[in-house]
């Protein structure tokens, strides 16, 4: 059931900024935020929920001009896995994105314009750091549990693997700990579409002719790896599109091409090219492998795990996933890892199932239970 409370998104504003792992720094630092719920007097109840690539920080309830609820409201409110009558819920935009943190589309204090590629790159540990910020400013000492698929996913193993005694549990679902070279090929595709828009103007489109044929191209491309084949199958296999015979042109023959047309065109209209590629190179850069070469620290985490992956995902395919269970099994970590059947591909995690329900719900319970 969808949640009709309205939400407004805040924001947290840190003058002395963030110095990010480039070297470089964000000065001042905006994150824009929503919570869900309220805090509880010894501050054990608090979640944190993480965003993917096209995310927000309105993971649920309503804005008053929304045309639809927030992207995981069907996890998210009273009553729900994430009861917001229990816990106190926390999402933040990352840096880098484009709805409301700091990112190449905000204005660069220095120029009075905004920041195209002046921006410094940002890495998935940076993201986090910032939402480390966030928790300070909220209050919160301890997070009960972090959250979050795909690039979400990817901060929670960061929240997990660098700032372990910031959170007693962590549910990675539908991710890795590093990108192979098939991955890092499909974004650099995507980052080649935009950048060869002759519109992209090196980032400087802010104000002039904005590059959406690029973006298109890159979202429609990047929409193909989150759906499964069977999905589509399903869904669309080669039926046409509002024809009764091919036009021996070529116009848009098939179902499946006016979807992909469809995606292309409404993402443009809410999301900006540039941070398109400063957050799929987060994810390309993100490397957890190489970041925990001290295993003493690894063995000292004390935090408790639950990994899904879905059967039908060949973005982050189950084998990959189950690689991160394997990892923490080997240092004897407290893990539960589960495939969960489905046929919707790497958004799956993005849809309600009831398994995905179930464990969430039951491991967040264990968790408070045991505070």
């Amino acid at each position: 059931m969808e949640s009709r409370e309205i939400v407004h998104t805040e924001k947290a504003i840190f003058e002395n900024g963030l110095v990010l792992e480039s070297g470089k720094a964000i000065k001042p630092l905006e994150i824009a935020y929503e919570t869900y719920g309220r805090l509880n007097s010894a501050g054990t109840n608090a979640v944190l929920i993480c965003h993917a690539l096209s995310g927000s920080a309105n993971a649920a309830f309503w804005h008053e001009r929304a045309k639809k609820p927030g992207w995981w409201d069907m996890y998210i409110g009273p009553g729900k896995a994430i009861d917001t009558n229990r816990y106190f819920v926390v999402c933040s935009n990352v840096i880098g994105g484009c709805y409301g943190s700091s990112g190449p589309s905000t204005i660069n204090p220095e120029t009075g314009r905004e920041f195209g590629l002046d921006f410094p790159v940002v890495t998935i540990n940076d993201m986090v750091n910032a939402q480390v910020m966030l928790m300070e400013y909220l209050g919160i000492e301890k997070w009960l549990c972090v959250i979050g698929g795909s690039m979400g996913g990817m901060q929670v193993l960061s929240w997990a693997f660098h700032h372990s005694e910031k959170t007693r549990g962590a549910i990675p679902i539908a991710t890795t700990m590093q990108h192979t070279a098939q991955q890092i090929a499909f974004n650099a595709v995507g980052r080649q579409a935009i950048m060869r828009d002759p519109n992209w103007n090196n980032g400087n489109y802010y104000g002039k002719a904005l590059p959406f044929q690029g973006l298109a191209v890159a979202r429609m491309i990047g929409h193909i790896t989150y759906l499964s084949d069977e999905a589509m199958n399903i869904k669309f296999a080669r039926r046409l599109r509002e024809k009764e015979a091919y036009g021996y042109d070529f116009s848009i023959d098939f179902e499946i091409e006016s979807y992909l047309d469809y995606q292309g065109d409404s993402f443009v209209r809410r999301f900006d090219a540039n941070s398109y590629l400063y957050l799929t190179k987060a994810i390309d850069y993100f490397e957890i492998y190489s970041e925990i070469q001290d295993s003493e620290s690894v063995k000292a985490m004390d935090v408790d795990f639950l990994v899904l992956s879905f059967s039908s995902d060949w973005l982050y395919p189950p084998s990959q996933v189950e690689e991160i269970a394997k990892f923490l099994e080997s240092y004897n970590k407290d893990v539960s890892y589960c495939c969960i059947s489905s046929d919707y591909g790497h958004d799956s995690f993005l849809l309600y199932n009831e398994s995905q329900d179930r464990l969430i719900r039951g491991f967040l319970g264990h968790l408070y239970d045991n505070v």
